[in-house]
Protein backbone atom coordinates (compact mmCIF):
# COMPACT_ATOMS: atom_id res chain seq x y z
CA UNK A 1 0.00 0.00 0.00
CA UNK A 2 2.79 2.44 0.88
CA UNK A 3 4.47 1.85 -2.48
CA UNK A 4 1.21 2.55 -4.27
CA UNK A 5 0.73 5.78 -2.33
CA UNK A 6 4.25 6.90 -3.25
CA UNK A 7 3.62 6.03 -6.91
CA UNK A 8 0.33 7.93 -6.80
CA UNK A 9 1.97 11.12 -5.51
CA UNK A 10 4.95 10.88 -7.87
CA UNK A 11 2.68 10.20 -10.84
CA UNK A 12 0.55 13.25 -10.02
CA UNK A 13 3.60 15.49 -9.69
CA UNK A 14 5.01 14.16 -12.97
CA UNK A 15 1.80 14.77 -14.90
CA UNK A 16 1.59 18.27 -13.39
CA UNK A 17 5.07 19.07 -14.68
CA UNK A 18 3.97 17.87 -18.11
CA UNK A 19 0.95 20.17 -18.01
CA UNK A 20 3.11 23.13 -16.96
CA UNK A 21 5.60 22.45 -19.78
CA UNK A 22 2.80 22.36 -22.32
CA UNK A 23 1.33 25.62 -21.05
CA UNK A 24 4.76 27.27 -21.07
CA UNK A 25 5.51 26.11 -24.63
CA UNK A 26 2.39 27.92 -25.89
CA UNK A 27 1.81 25.42 -28.69
CA UNK A 28 -1.32 24.02 -27.12
CA UNK A 29 -1.88 21.99 -23.97
CA UNK A 30 -3.81 18.76 -23.42
CA UNK A 31 -7.54 19.04 -23.91
CA UNK A 32 -8.48 18.96 -20.23
CA UNK A 33 -5.88 21.56 -19.27
CA UNK A 34 -7.03 23.68 -22.23
CA UNK A 35 -10.51 23.61 -20.71
CA UNK A 36 -9.16 24.64 -17.30
CA UNK A 37 -6.95 27.34 -18.81
CA UNK A 38 -9.83 28.70 -20.90
CA UNK A 39 -12.15 28.85 -17.93
CA UNK A 40 -9.40 30.56 -15.92
CA UNK A 41 -9.14 33.24 -18.61
CA UNK A 42 -12.92 33.59 -18.94
CA UNK A 43 -13.71 33.78 -15.22
CA UNK A 44 -10.62 35.45 -13.81
CA UNK A 45 -10.37 32.75 -11.14
CA UNK A 46 -7.08 31.09 -10.25
CA UNK A 47 -6.08 27.89 -12.05
CA UNK A 48 -6.37 26.03 -8.74
CA UNK A 49 -9.94 27.24 -8.13
CA UNK A 50 -11.07 26.31 -11.64
CA UNK A 51 -9.40 22.90 -11.29
CA UNK A 52 -11.36 22.20 -8.11
CA UNK A 53 -14.73 23.38 -9.49
CA UNK A 54 -14.47 21.42 -12.75
CA UNK A 55 -13.06 18.43 -10.91
CA UNK A 56 -15.99 18.22 -8.49
CA UNK A 57 -18.44 18.42 -11.42
CA UNK A 58 -16.82 15.55 -13.34
CA UNK A 59 -16.34 13.44 -10.23
CA UNK A 60 -20.02 13.82 -9.34
CA UNK A 61 -20.97 12.57 -12.80
CA UNK A 62 -18.55 9.64 -12.53
CA UNK A 63 -19.89 8.73 -9.07
CA UNK A 64 -23.45 8.78 -10.41
CA UNK A 65 -22.33 6.30 -13.09
CA UNK A 66 -20.82 3.94 -10.55
CA UNK A 67 -17.22 5.17 -10.31
CA UNK A 68 -16.86 6.48 -6.73
CA UNK A 69 -13.86 8.64 -5.81
CA UNK A 70 -10.89 7.26 -3.88
CA UNK A 71 -7.86 8.65 -2.13
CA UNK A 72 -6.19 9.09 -5.52
CA UNK A 73 -9.03 11.37 -6.56
CA UNK A 74 -8.29 13.85 -3.80
CA UNK A 75 -4.52 13.62 -4.18
CA UNK A 76 -4.64 14.09 -7.95
CA UNK A 77 -7.00 17.06 -7.83
CA UNK A 78 -5.05 18.97 -5.19
CA UNK A 79 -1.53 18.15 -6.38
CA UNK A 80 -2.13 19.00 -10.04
CA UNK A 81 -3.59 22.43 -9.36
CA UNK A 82 -1.00 23.33 -6.74
CA UNK A 83 1.98 21.98 -8.70
CA UNK A 84 1.05 23.74 -11.95
CA UNK A 85 0.62 26.99 -10.02
CA UNK A 86 4.07 26.54 -8.47
CA UNK A 87 6.00 25.25 -11.52
CA UNK A 88 4.63 27.42 -14.32
CA UNK A 89 6.19 30.73 -13.13
CA UNK A 90 9.62 29.05 -12.91
CA UNK A 91 9.70 27.88 -16.54
CA UNK A 92 11.71 29.88 -19.09
CA UNK A 93 8.97 30.71 -21.60
CA UNK A 94 11.20 30.21 -24.70
CA UNK A 95 10.61 32.35 -27.77
CA UNK A 96 12.30 30.09 -30.33
CA UNK A 97 9.82 27.87 -32.14
CA UNK A 98 12.29 25.00 -32.04
CA UNK A 99 12.72 25.25 -28.27
CA UNK A 100 8.98 25.56 -27.78
CA UNK A 101 8.53 22.44 -29.90
CA UNK A 102 11.02 20.50 -27.80
CA UNK A 103 9.39 21.71 -24.59
CA UNK A 104 5.99 20.68 -25.90
CA UNK A 105 7.22 17.23 -26.94
CA UNK A 106 8.75 16.72 -23.50
CA UNK A 107 5.48 17.84 -21.93
CA UNK A 108 3.45 15.29 -23.93
CA UNK A 109 5.70 12.39 -22.96
CA UNK A 110 5.94 13.45 -19.30
CA UNK A 111 2.18 13.92 -19.11
CA UNK A 112 1.53 10.44 -20.50
CA UNK A 113 3.97 8.84 -18.05
CA UNK A 114 2.44 10.70 -15.11
CA UNK A 115 -1.16 9.81 -15.99
CA UNK A 116 -0.28 6.15 -16.57
CA UNK A 117 1.74 5.97 -13.33
CA UNK A 118 -0.93 7.38 -11.06
CA UNK A 119 -3.70 5.31 -12.67
CA UNK A 120 -1.54 2.19 -12.31
CA UNK A 121 -1.48 2.70 -8.53
CA UNK A 122 -5.23 1.87 -8.59
CA UNK A 123 -6.12 4.13 -5.68
CA UNK A 124 -8.74 6.21 -7.46
CA UNK A 125 -8.75 8.47 -10.49
CA UNK A 126 -8.84 12.20 -10.97
CA UNK A 127 -11.75 13.99 -12.64
CA UNK A 128 -10.91 13.49 -16.33
CA UNK A 129 -9.76 9.90 -15.94
CA UNK A 130 -12.65 8.97 -13.61
CA UNK A 131 -15.12 10.36 -16.14
CA UNK A 132 -13.54 8.28 -18.92
CA UNK A 133 -13.49 5.19 -16.69
CA UNK A 134 -17.18 5.64 -15.87
CA UNK A 135 -18.00 5.22 -19.57
CA UNK A 136 -16.10 1.93 -19.91
CA UNK A 137 -19.31 -0.09 -19.96
CA UNK A 138 -20.01 1.54 -23.34
CA UNK A 139 -16.58 2.46 -24.78
CA UNK A 140 -12.98 1.46 -23.97
CA UNK A 141 -11.06 3.88 -21.75
CA UNK A 142 -8.71 5.05 -24.49
CA UNK A 143 -11.61 6.15 -26.70
CA UNK A 144 -13.64 7.67 -23.88
CA UNK A 145 -10.54 9.56 -22.75
CA UNK A 146 -9.93 10.77 -26.31
CA UNK A 147 -13.54 12.00 -26.59
CA UNK A 148 -13.27 13.85 -23.28
CA UNK A 149 -9.97 15.46 -24.30
CA UNK A 150 -11.44 16.55 -27.63
CA UNK A 151 -14.57 18.05 -26.09
CA UNK A 152 -12.53 19.81 -23.42
CA UNK A 153 -10.24 21.24 -26.11
CA UNK A 154 -13.21 22.71 -27.98
CA UNK A 155 -14.77 24.32 -24.89
CA UNK A 156 -11.43 25.68 -23.72
CA UNK A 157 -10.75 27.19 -27.14
CA UNK A 158 -14.15 28.86 -27.15
CA UNK A 159 -13.26 30.38 -23.75
CA UNK A 160 -10.05 31.89 -25.13
CA UNK A 161 -7.37 29.28 -24.42
CA UNK A 162 -4.64 28.60 -26.96
CA UNK A 163 -5.12 25.55 -29.16
CA UNK A 164 -2.24 24.47 -31.35
CA UNK A 165 -0.58 21.55 -32.99
CA UNK A 166 0.34 20.05 -29.64
CA UNK A 167 -3.28 20.13 -28.51
CA UNK A 168 -4.40 18.17 -31.54
CA UNK A 169 -1.53 15.72 -31.14
CA UNK A 170 -2.39 15.13 -27.49
CA UNK A 171 -6.06 14.57 -28.22
CA UNK A 172 -5.09 11.94 -30.78
CA UNK A 173 -2.27 10.11 -28.96
CA UNK A 174 -2.59 10.63 -25.19
CA UNK A 175 -5.21 7.93 -24.66
CA UNK A 176 -3.14 5.47 -26.69
CA UNK A 177 0.07 6.31 -24.81
CA UNK A 178 -1.58 5.94 -21.41
CA UNK A 179 -3.15 2.66 -22.49
CA UNK A 180 0.27 1.29 -23.50
CA UNK A 181 2.22 2.61 -20.50
CA UNK A 182 -0.19 1.80 -17.68
CA UNK A 183 0.35 -2.01 -17.68
CA UNK A 184 4.13 -1.48 -17.56
CA UNK A 185 3.81 0.82 -14.53
CA UNK A 186 1.33 -1.32 -12.61
CA UNK A 187 2.94 -2.77 -9.44
CA UNK A 188 3.84 -6.44 -9.83
CA UNK A 189 1.55 -7.66 -7.05
CA UNK A 190 -1.43 -5.99 -8.75
CA UNK A 191 -0.54 -7.52 -12.12
CA UNK A 192 -0.29 -10.93 -10.50
CA UNK A 193 -3.50 -10.51 -8.53
CA UNK A 194 -5.81 -12.39 -10.92
CA UNK A 195 -3.39 -15.32 -11.08
CA UNK A 196 -3.24 -15.54 -7.30
CA UNK A 197 -7.00 -15.62 -7.11
CA UNK A 198 -7.35 -18.74 -9.30
CA UNK A 199 -8.97 -21.65 -7.44
CA UNK A 200 -6.63 -24.46 -6.42
CA UNK A 201 -6.38 -27.59 -8.47
CA UNK A 202 -8.97 -30.16 -7.35
CA UNK A 203 -7.64 -33.07 -5.33
CA UNK A 204 -8.66 -36.43 -6.84
CA UNK A 205 -10.89 -38.49 -4.62
CA UNK A 206 -9.57 -41.74 -3.22
CA UNK A 207 -11.46 -44.86 -4.30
Amino acid sequence: MFRRLVQLVIGCVVLSVGVALLLDARLGSDGYSTLLNGLTLATGWSFLTVTLVVGVTLLSMAWALGRPPGIGTVVQTVIVGATVNAVLPMLPGPESLAMRGLESLAGILILAVGVAAYLAAELGAGPAEAAAQSWERWVPFRWGYTALQGTSMLVGWLCGADVGMSTLAIVLVLGWLVDRLQPRLTPAHLREGPALEQPPEPVPELP
